[in-house]
């Protein structure tokens, strides 16, 4: 894992927080995201793992981190890793061991993972079906989220099932050319 000073800069994280902004928050994907972006409530933390032994290491020092961590002050963790779990069929088998380790940990009610990859693929659709790219980040990361904020979040806002469908609304009207340029690709 790298230092905290170390990310301040560190090009993962840039990237990493150009997307959160311009595509999470900027397309409004999830209406959450913004008061604990703009609160600096977000641990950033980048994991140099190189195989899934020690992502896992990585990842249960992480969810300690935010266990132990003041809410107030670190709400959520975006736990990148690079050089890790690139490809996605490889990545989507590894959430069964970050639930294994949430479970060895009694955490399964405490916080929840969400999933978020370059080649991020929704069940039932196809590789290049733009709905895909709500969850598609630059680099394969977990969210690590505290379940009493998601509670929170949930029962502040009415109907939060329509984020789902109001996200691929979103990302048809976008289409690939505009979603490009959300992102500064074209």
């Amino acid at each position: 894992m790298m230092d905290t000073e170390d990310l301040v800069t560190d090009p993962v994280i840039e990237e990493t927080r150009r997307w959160l902004e311009k595509a999470v928050i900027g397309l409004n994907l999830c209406p959450f995201a913004n008061a604990v972006h703009t609160g600096g409530r977000i641990r950033w933390a980048i994991s140099d793992a190189r195989d899934e032994r020690a992502l896992r290491h990585d990842l249960v020092s992480e969810l300690e981190s935010l266990l132990a961590a003041d809410e107030t002050k670190t709400e959520t963790t975006l736990l990148i890793h690079p050089q890790v779990l690139r490809d996605f069929g490889d990545y989507n088998d590894f959430l069964d061991i970050a639930d294994e380790a949430l479970a060895e940990l009694a955490l399964t009610d405490v916080i929840q993972i969400a999933s978020f990859h370059p080649d991020y693929q929704f069940g039932g659709t196809e590789p290049d079906a733009i709905e895909n790219c709500t969850n598609r980040s630059p680099y394969p990361m977990l969210h690590l989220l505290r379940q009493a904020s998601v509670e929170r979040a949930v029962s502040s806002m009415p109907d939060t099932n329509r984020i789902y469908e109001r996200n691929i609304e979103t990302m048809e009207k976008l289409g690939w050319e505009g979603w490009r340029r959300v992102l500064g690709l074209s």
